[in-house]
């Protein structure tokens, strides 16, 4: 009797495992399956918010209201790195390019997403952010009205007006943020590489 009760002791055992792994399996589905239910319903609205700040953005970098805006269909921005260009918009006045925007996602101290309006000439017309989610209180200065600079402005409303023929640098021709220069150099890195693509897409269509 006594061996036969060592010899079941393993088969339990064995028994217990699987039924946790089964456990576990029925969870996980459960926990999947939700999200992708919370993702159907999301989704749309995430976008639509999305195209309502991208659309707003444009209005305010070029604010003449006989423009037109249009995404760009015919134009396909290489990846550098860890940075995309996702999307290119261009406003047009009696149908001719007089600007664009380039929105551009990257890491930043963790992850942005921006897009950078500019001139045909060459002249930033704003920057918004679309997303950020670096540290509050460092990071996310960046993206904050109510942070001003040693010179007075926002930290994204300081590009505006300056020329990105010349590329973006901390210290050179843009005040970085005290304490929080990791996000400041990696979101000049996307709005260089936004405007970079800009000037591409001018220069294929005669525009500038």
């Amino acid at each position: 009797m006594g061996d036969a009760k060592v010899k079941s002791a393993p088969k339990e055992g064995v028994w217990s495992m699987v039924r946790l792994g089964l456990v576990l399996t029925v969870y996980a589905v459960m926990c999947c399956s939700v999200l992708a239910l919370v993702n159907v319903f999301t989704a749309p609205k995430i976008k639509q918010n999305q195209e309502r700040k991208v659309s707003e953005a444009m209005k305010e970098f070029f604010p003449d209201s006989s423009l037109t805006f249009e995404t760009v269909e015919d134009y396909k921005a290489p990846v550098v790195g860890a940075i995309t260009v996702d999307e290119i918009y261009v406003a047009k006045k009696d149908g001719q390019i007089v600007g664009g925007a380039a929105q551009v996602t990257g890491p930043t101290y963790d992850q942005g997403s921006i897009l950078v309006g500019m001139r045909t000439d060459g002249t930033v017309a704003g920057l918004k952010f679309l997303k950020l989610t670096d540290s509050p209180g460092f990071g996310l200065k960046a993206n904050d009205p109510t942070f001003r600079l040693p010179n007075g402005k926002t930290f994204y409303g300081q590009f505006e007006g300056k020329n990105a023929r010349e590329s973006f640098e901390a210290g050179k021709n843009f005040d970085a943020i005290s304490g929080a220069t990791i996000t400041s150099v990696a979101v000049s890195s996307l709005i260089n590489e936004g405007t970079k693509n800009l000037f591409s897409y001018f220069d294929m269509k005669g525009a500038n």
